[in-house]
């Protein structure tokens, strides 16, 4: 367990500027979680906060079983509740005191919480949830600033396909698992908007499977997925295959697709596909600049072949019109959807 600390923990929470100062703390990964009398669990991604929370609660179990873990709601914060709750124990069990909803803090709470960095109580480990936004600037900038046995563990949201695709590689590899470049796409293509099923959907698989998983393993567990079914439909339309594309379309709706994912996909392809035309050298050296995995180069340049820069332009025109249109602004979003498909089958040159 961590040790006493007799002394005061100055906190630098004195005279600041509308800047906020460059954290003195260490700023660590979600993954990286580790005890700390104070841990600030920043950024918007609650999937990986709440994980890194509970990884952080088990590392202290496995120390400690008796750690006696409590919660307070910051955004109904009662006064005094963070100094009775942080008070020792009669039998002096170690303590894990949750702060959620810091982002909404009331202001009794950024007064008791910078007081407490100041003085923080013995085998006590504080974390405090903030989930992104203005509110309790003056209790991060403290936090930041303090000196002593504080950090912070950063919890960004993985928008590129890249980190996505990171995500599920450790995944496998931390419960051992082998797994397939093409499964590892296909499962990020099919659970490119929610990160807990992206999770869940690799956690299934090294339940459910023994051997090596693969693209067809995926297929085999998800082919039911809107997501996998709409990349179907643009990867086949993107290649000019019209006839082919339509029935993948219409197999797609009468199973339960929904056309705004549907167009989210080819959305996702075109935007690729407009990002890497007209780029010279290897994708390993462009991965960086275009915020792209040098198998989305790759791939991305296989489907530029035979188009041109004004018929992405157009099909991409058209794609912002079908958006509109399922959305509210036309009356018939299947009539949209084959419309887009058939220019987009044809590179934009109907």
């Amino acid at each position: 367990m961590r040790g006493s600390r007799s002394g005061a923990v100055k906190s630098a929470a004195g005279k600041t500027s509308g800047k906020s100062p460059a954290p003195v703390i260490p700023q660590l990964t979600w993954e990286q979680i580790r005890p700390a009398a104070v841990v600030l669990v920043s950024g918007t991604e609650s999937f990986l906060a709440d994980r890194a929370i509970r990884q952080l609660r088990d590392l202290l179990k496995l120390e400690d079983p008796s750690l006696e873990v409590t919660d307070i709601d910051a955004a109904s914060y009662a006064p005094g509740e963070l100094l009775t709750m942080a008070s020792p124990s009669l039998f002096g069990e170690p303590r894990m005191i949750r702060v959620t909803s810091v982002e909404k803090c009331t202001d009794n709470f950024i007064l008791e919480a910078i007081d407490y960095l100041a003085y923080p109580a013995d085998d006590t480990y504080v974390v405090l949830r903030h989930g992104g936004g203005v509110r309790g600037k003056r209790l991060l900038d403290a936090v930041r600033a303090a000196t002593g046995d504080v950090i912070e563990v950063v919890c960004t949201e993985l928008k590129k396909d890249t980190e996505r695709y990171d995500f599920a590689v450790a995944e496998f590899r931390a419960a051992g698992r082998r797994v397939s470049p093409g499964a590892v796409r296909a499962l990020v293509s099919a659970f490119s908007d929610d990160l807990a099923e992206l999770s869940s959907a690799c956690n299934q698989l090294v339940a459910d499977t023994s051997d090596e998983i693969t693209e067809a393993t995926v297929e085999r567990y998800y082919a039911g997925r809107v997501e996998t079914n709409a990349f179907a439909v643009a990867d086949s339309a993107i290649a000019g295959r019209y006839g082919e594309s339509l029935a993948l379309l219409r197999h797609a709706l009468a199973t339960g697709a929904d056309p705004v994912p549907m167009v989210a996909a080819f959305a996702m392809k075109l935007r690729t596909m407009a990002k890497v035309l007209g780029t010279r050298g290897g994708s390993g050296q462009l991965a960086g600049q275009l915020g792209l995995a040098p198998w989305q180069i790759d791939r991305a340049r296989r489907d530029l072949q035979g188009w041109t820069g004004e018929g992405l332009g157009r099909s991409i025109q058209m794609l912002a019109e079908t958006d509109e249109n399922i959305k509210g602004g036309g009356r018939d979003p299947v009539y949209s959807l084959e419309r887009m498909i058939a220019t987009i089958s044809a590179r934009g040159e109907l």
